[in-house]
């Protein structure tokens, strides 16, 4: 372990092995820091927050910070938990939970970029990539390797699709389909996210059917009917699209015409 006497460390916080902690860094009560996390200079991480093994948190960012909720009680006992490998640049910040017993949550091998932030009640999947200052409000779900460009914003109670891609500067109001490029203000579908699939390992017959399916959300076939044909189509990555689709409270991000 290599602490910096400038540090201030709560006497109950939990340090695992190989933990780094640079000057002036603050690490308030009931935090647990996992193997090999470094926390470096002038960054805080408040209290009721857990940070798994081998993260890395950069300058000036404050993690597990209370929730910018009206609602919300200082004596409220919430988390945040932030997975393994992920790396929070400088000034990143993430919300604890509004709600008493709850969580938010990162998953693992994320990569927050300056000024990124993540609001309270969020829960955003793995490998996900949040580039500088993207922002997403309160109860927001992303799903695992989801790419949210520079600047972007998403309101709250959206969610982001698995391998989506939310183009630079856009404003994220409803759901943003599974696979798909999305960009615009309002957001709207582009097309299909064929870099995002093809380095992700996605086969070429799947693609096929993904370019099919979005062809039919794009058409004016009413989406019930293209929902059922999306579900014939023998395809697990079309059918994540059209049970995605179904399970949307705030509509979806349409494909434009």
């Amino acid at each position: 372990m290599t602490i910096h006497a400038s540090a201030i460390i709560a006497a109950d916080a939990k340090l695992g092995a190989g933990v780094r902690i640079g000057p002036y860094a603050v690490i308030e009560e009931d935090v647990v820091l996992g193997d090999g996390v470094d926390i470096a200079a002038h960054a805080v991480i408040k209290r009721h927050t857990r940070i798994g093994a081998r993260t890395r948190v950069a300058e000036h960012a404050v993690i597990g910070g209370d929730p910018q909720d009206v609602k919300f009680k200082p004596d409220c006992l919430s988390y945040t938990e932030i997975g393994e490998d992920n790396w929070l640049r400088e000034g990143v910040t993430v919300h604890r939970s509004s709600r008493e017993g709850s969580a938010t949550r990162l998953g693992n091998g994320c990569f927050l970029m300056a000024y990124s932030h993540i609001a309270h009640d969020c829960i955003v999947g793995n490998q996900v990539v949040m580039a500088n200052t993207a922002g997403i409000a309160g109860e927001v779900v992303v799903h695992d390797r989801a790419f949210i460009s520079a600047a972007v914003t998403v309101h709250q109670f959206c969610r982001i699709g698995r391998n989506a891609m939310i183009g630079l500067s856009a404003k994220v109001v409803q759901d943003a389909l599974p696979f798909c490029i999305t960009d615009g203000n309002p957001g709207r579908a582009r097309g299909l996210n064929l870099v995002g699939l093809r380095r992700n390992g996605f086969a070429k017959e799947e693609i096929r059917a993904l370019k099919e399916a979005y062809r039919l959300l794009y058409s004016r076939v009413p989406l019930e009917q293209a929902l059922s044909e999306m579900r014939g189509m023998d395809s697990a990555a079309v059918t994540e699209v059209a049970d995605f689709i179904s399970a949307s409270r705030r509509g979806f991000a349409h494909p434009t015409r």
